[in-house]
């Protein structure tokens, strides 16, 4: 009699179960459907089929609940999984069951045909005892195949802790061979500080659910994994997944433990991505508090220089007091030093950006620096046809001097700073921790062979307020300011050290394929002015100093204390206003939203913006809105005097 093999296809989706049966009608098969896992055992139980074609997700039973019923009852049934589900673990689950094989969806019908043709050909010529061993065999190669290729560390131990399998991933990530570990107790690759740990999860007695999963380890590495890097790391950090295996023939109520199998996956780059998205998002909490502090305290002093500058101007330098104010004018510059420092940090410290050559800055800090410091030799090794930069050029100085200060201090008895530039591309930077821009980059070295840092102390450089120098001697906001500061730019930072052999500093700006201005000289008078200006500000003094400094300069003055007051102002009385100073931080309507519905009101309106931070953010926006310009607090009367006359178009 001929063999007419009998075919289940299970299946909870009625078109697939039908695109089956179209695609097996033309063999000599016997088919039946069923689109639950219930239906299923209920054919199992009343018949016998030769090949089940078997989906894994079903709306009652599993998949795997279908095929332990098959291995318990029907042992002589084929299966072939057909499923959507991709995950190397639920390949695993249906081959360890017995699976003839796996295919994934969606296929090609005539990979699907061969596969039945192939596993019913197979059972019918070799019998079923043949059929069982061949089924064992094939789950053990491919579970073999899948745990030899995992990019995981899959391992058992026996109940004594001892290494019994090691999969090859072990080589690749822990450079131990599988003969060193084999036989070895797990302890041997633990780190000597997470061994307590590791006894209650490395070598798990607990199964399912309350077994360990997501545990933290860090296993050692092999020492001589790279001899030409001294400096990696001696450990890798990992995640742990591990199960207990035990005796199920023993029918003892208490089954026998035999051991443990567990995977184990390299974390170390999602640790370090954590570890930079943590510090990343500590600058920025710090910087946003520097930044405010900045703003509240720039405000402060222009009530301060407003006051003093107009006292000097009514006072003739052989008044007793002239001297003491311009003491106190010198004292609040030193201050806005300080807040410029904080901007920095807070990437608010762009203040007149333009595009220029590094090597300018370079030569000229370097110089003067030089002549303060004459027991440092200074070198240089600039490029020649540097790429232009958009930078604020004061901002820049002031990173340069940062960065000679930290220099001067590492070499207390004098030795060489060498300042190098140089035209780079993105593929040229060192550090890769961070996203790198594609494009053209101007690199500024600044080296020093002075005392050097170890790496405690380089992972917190640019902390703010952090310093290794003694009390009173550095306020811990220099370096810092500078990662603000080339951040702000757009830039990148890299330091380099060690104690005993210096410091290198790898700063990349974005080159900019803009024009270089030509420079020009300011003349240092006050300026006379005319017309009509809108004074808003929400600081009572800074409307008070203000507003005597305009009428100094011959302008009429209105006052707005908030963005709602000052569009109402200029509402009722536009056709007067012949230009608007603007506050840009105010409690109610803020500066941008001011200035938009200013600009509603009338298209021409001139306005000048006015902040205790700098020109960058929500001020560059507006500034590329059409606003006419920006001024810094805290001003002086000159400054003020140059900008309204630039504005307004006076001689």
């Amino acid at each position: 009699m001929p063999f007419i093999p009998k075919v289940l296809i299970v299946d909870d989706d009625l078109r697939m179960c039908d695109s089956l049966t179209a695609l097996l009608s033309d063999q000599d098969y016997v088919l039946r459907t069923c689109s639950s896992g219930k239906s299923a055992i209920d054919y199992l139980n009343k018949d016998v089929f030769d090949l089940i074609l078997l989906d894994m997700v079903m709306p009652d039973i599993s998949g795997f609940q279908i095929m332990d019923y098959i291995n318990n009852e029907r042992l002589n049934t084929l299966v072939i999984v057909i499923t959507g589900d991709v995950s190397t673990e639920s390949a695993i689950g249906c081959l360890r069951r017995g699976a003839y094989d796996y295919i994934r969806k969606p296929f090609e019908p005539e990979e699907l045909l061969l596969t039945v043709k192939n596993s019913l050909d197979h059972k019918r010529l070799k019998g079923e005892n043949e059929v069982i061993n061949n089924k064992l065999a094939l789950s053990e190669n491919r579970y073999g195949f899948l745990v030899q290729n995992s990019p995981d560390i899959i391992y058992t131990l026996d109940s004594q802790g001892n290494f019994t399998f090691i999969s090859n991933a072990v080589e690749r990530l822990l450079n131990f061979t599988i003969e060193q570990l084999v036989g070895k107790h797990y302890s041997f690759i633990i780190h000597e500080e997470d061994l307590e740990k590791a006894k209650w999860a490395f070598a798990e007695r607990r199964t399912g659910d309350r077994a360990a999963s997501g545990i933290e380890l860090r296993l050692k590495v092999c020492g001589d994994r790279d001899p030409f890097n001294p400096t990696e790391t001696t450990h890798l950090t990992i995640e742990l997944k591990s199960n207990g295996i035990y005796d199920k023939s023993d029918t003892k109520e208490e089954k026998k433990f035999l051991g443990t199998h567990g995977v184990v996956r390299d974390i170390n780059d999602r640790k370090q991505l954590e570890a930079q998205l943590h510090h990343a998002q500590r600058m920025e909490a710090l910087g946003t508090l520097a930044g405010g502090i900045a703003h509240d305290f720039n405000n402060l002093m222009m009530g301060i220089l407003g006051n003093v500058s107009l006292m000097l101007f009514d006072t003739e330098p052989s008044h007793p007091h002239y001297n003491k104010m311009k003491t106190i004018e010198r004292m609040i510059q030193s201050c806005s030093k300080l807040t410029s420092q904080l901007l920095g940090y807070a990437r608010k410290g762009k203040y007149e950006v333009k595009p220029l050559i590094l090597n300018q800055i370079v030569t000229e800090s370097s110089e003067t620096f030089g002549r303060a410091r004459k027991e440092i030799a200074i070198h240089r090794n600039l490029a020649e046809d540097l790429f232009a930069v958009e930078v604020d050029e004061s901002q820049i100085q002031q990173v340069l001097m940062n960065l000679y200060v930290n220099a001067a201090d590492a070499m207390p008895g004098g030795g060489r700073l060498i300042l190098k530039t140089k035209n780079v591309t993105h593929r040229e930077i060192k550090d890769k921790s961070y996203q790198i821009e594609p494009g053209n980059y101007v690199l500024l070295k600044v080296t020093d062979n002075g005392t050097g840092m170890d790496e405690k102390t380089m992972e917190r450089i640019f902390d703010p307020f952090f310093t290794t120098k003694e009390r009173g001697r550095g306020t811990g906001l220099g370096l810092a300011s500078v990662y603000g500061i080339i951040k702000g730019h757009g830039g990148y930072i890299n330091v380099e050290s060690g104690k005993g052999i210096g410091t290198s500093f790898y700063i990349y700006m974005p080159a900019s394929d803009k024009t270089i201005p030509k420079s020009f000289e300011v003349s240092g008078q006050i300026l006379k002015g005319k017309g009509t200006i809108l004074l808003v500000d929400d600081e009572e003094v800074i409307l008070d100093v203000g507003s005597q400094m305009l009428k100094i300069f011959g302008y009429t003055v209105l006052e707005a204390k908030s963005g709602k007051e000052a569009i109402d102002v200029y509402r009722k009385k536009k056709d007067q206003i012949d230009l608007v100073i603007l506050d840009m931080i105010m409690p109610d309507i803020g500066g941008g939203e001011t200035y938009d519905r200013i600009k509603d009101i009338d298209p021409k309106a001139k306005v000048l913006l006015s902040s205790g931070y700098s020109v960058d953010g929500q001020a560059t926006e507006i500034l590329e809105r059409g606003c006419n310009g920006f001024i810094q607090k805290p001003f002086n009367m000159e400054n003020l005097s140059r900008k309204l006359n630039w504005i307004l178009g006076e001689d």
